[in-house]
């Protein structure tokens, strides 16, 4: 009886292990994220710029490593059975088992023993690395894939066109969508929040600015109802008496009614005209301001707001009635919460939460704020801003007090209205509710 064949075995572990090399190159390369490549290659990190190339030509580089992958299980099989089926039939032989048995139950043995390791080492483990740092590992083996791209050239080539024809018979594109939707980018923020890689009020933070961007016009914008303004025909008493009684330091100026504003009055430009004693003349002191249709979304508001003189825009609907104003304070707002200091002398917040975990919630409050603090999604293709617009779309009519239903999870219940304007709700669970 020969010796047994370690360095056979130990030919066969090597190609075990040249598999798992392809299969973690393969999925480091393929997960990896574009900007962190970026980066890297930017970091001077060796192995970056192509491990960057082989990213974005997937088609070749996927070619060349399950030719690889291929040619090395092929190989192992043959090999292994070949090799190692024979002694170790020879030792079962030895050990008293019949020819006729030892031969197949040794070829099974080395089959089952070879695929465990290459499952394994082969394939499982090297992908659970691969996935722990991507780009890492992508830049290492990146340029070993290269070569193997360039060794295996012509049969690459062919895999490849051969590819390109499959997809274009079934009418597809071999370029994969690389966008990233908002539910993920939230998804990856609340990730790193968990991870500890940012901290929670960061990701309210980043949470609000998408937030806001998400909104129009209408959504961050102070309605007409409750803008302050002056009557640019108002009488001068009038005019002292009206600055001294708002908390604004600016004031919409309108002829008549705040339906026809014409510009915007600061409290600064009235003090230093009286100071002066000069007449008191709105017209003369008023300044222009920006006029954004009430579709717009918010970043538009910004940025005609940055480029204005005053820090206050109209907002127009399309038939051009006027409908409210946009402050740069609305804006902040719509990311990082409502502002006690924001709030009229007796005002309350936009929720309170109840000593029974309901919640009072003004009608005003923007109605994606209490989706997300309920998790619960709005639609995306709707026509309304805030609570109250949610409940009328809801209900589809003008609610009375006491009436409720049931949405998401939820029962909204009108407990006050203004007039025609729903100014409270309460808001519980409806399992709750039941219980």
């Amino acid at each position: 009886m020969s010796a047994f064949p370690w360095g056979d075995a130990a030919l066969t572990l090597g190609l075990i292990l040249l598999n798992g090399l392809f299969a973690g190159a393969e999925l480091a390369i393929v997960s990896a994220r574009r900007p962190r490549l970026q980066l890297l290659v930017k970091s001077g990190v060796p192995g970056s710029a192509t491990a960057l190339a082989l990213h974005d030509e997937p088609g070749r580089f996927l070619s060349a490593v399950q030719v690889g992958i291929t040619l090395v299980g092929i190989a192992n099989g043959a090999f292994s059975a070949a090799r190692l089926g024979g002694p170790i039939a020879d030792r079962l032989v030895a050990l008293g088992m019949a020819e006729t048995v030892a031969a197949p139950f040794a070829l099974g043995a080395v089959i089952v023993v070879v695929t465990y390791l290459s499952l394994i080492i082969g394939e499982l483990v090297p992908k659970q690395l691969a996935l722990r740092a991507p780009e890492r590992i992508a830049a290492r083996v990146a340029p070993v894939m290269a070569a193997l791209a360039r060794l295996f050239m012509p049969i690459v080539s062919l895999l490849d066109a051969s590819t390109a024809l499959v997809f274009r018979l079934l009418g597809l594109r071999r370029e994969a969508e690389t966008s990233v939707t908002e539910e993920e980018l939230r998804s990856v923020v609340a990730e790193a929040e968990s991870a500890g890689v940012i901290e929670e009020k960061e990701r309210a933070l980043i949470t609000g600015i998408m937030r806001m961007a998400d909104r129009s016009a209408r959504g961050v914008m102070t309605p007409r109802v409750e803008v302050d303004w002056l009557d640019a025909d108002a009488p001068e008493a009038v005019i002292r008496e009206r600055l001294m009684a708002t908390p604004h330091s600016r004031l919409v100026l309108a002829e008549g009614a705040v339906d026809r504003p014409i510009g915007i009055i600061q409290s600064r430009d009235v003090l230093a005209a009286l100071i002066a004693g000069a007449p008191l003349d709105l017209r003369q002191l008023m300044r222009k301001a920006p006029v954004v249709p009430d579709v717009a979304d918010s970043m538009a508001v910004l940025t005609a707001l940055r480029d204005s003189g005053v820090p206050m825009a109209f907002v127009v609907d399309e038939y051009g009635h006027f409908e409210g104003v946009v402050t740069p304070s609305d804006l902040l707002a719509a990311i990082a919460g409502e502002f006690r200091s924001d709030l009229d002398e007796g005002e309350e917040p936009s929720i309170i939460t109840r000593d029974d975990g309901s919640l009072l919630v003004a009608g005003g409050m923007p109605a994606d704020e209490l989706a997300e603090r309920l998790g619960f999604p709005l639609a995306e293709e709707r026509d309304y801003e805030t609570v109250a617009g949610f409940v009328l779309a809801e209900l589809e009519h003008i609610p009375e007090t006491g009436e409720h239903f049931d949405a998401h999870g939820f029962r909204f219940e009108v407990v006050d209205m203004d007039g025609r304007k729903i100014d409270k709700l309460l808001v519980r669970r409806v399992d709750a509710d039941a219980a």
